[in-house]
């Protein structure tokens, strides 16, 4: 990859990747690789979640009863956890949206110009 590709490309913000599990169950169940799959599409591949941020990240959420999860056959064959969103999760998922809007609006409000 090049290093104009490399510096184009933000890491997740502290904080942020829970809201976006949650954000990319809400398509459906998917297993780990498609979940940061969809991350990284749905960014324009300016977000990549990296195995060891994700899957710590899912456990997590599992534990605190955002998500569930069962083994299944993923679409090339092979043995994979799918993870869903429980109603508890979508809950959070609501939340954690209200908190990033008015996280949005705060850094808005301080990078706009005086006089503004």
């Amino acid at each position: 990859m090049a290093l104009k590709q490399r510096q184009d490309r933000m890491d997740v913000l502290q904080g942020t990747l829970d809201m976006l599990i949650l954000q990319t169950l809400q398509w459906g169940p998917q297993h780990g690789l498609r979940i940061a799959q969809g991350i990284r599409q749905k960014s324009e591949e300016l977000l990549r979640v990296e195995a060891g941020s994700l899957y710590p990240a899912l456990h997590r959420l599992e534990q605190q009863g955002w998500l569930k999860s069962a083994w299944k056959v993923s679409e090339k064959g092979q043995r994979a956890k799918y993870y869903r969103l429980t109603q508890s999760g979508k809950k959070q998922l609501t939340a954690e949206q209200g908190k990033w809007e008015r996280f949005v609006k705060a850094i808005g409000l301080v990078m706009q110009p005086t006089g503004r």
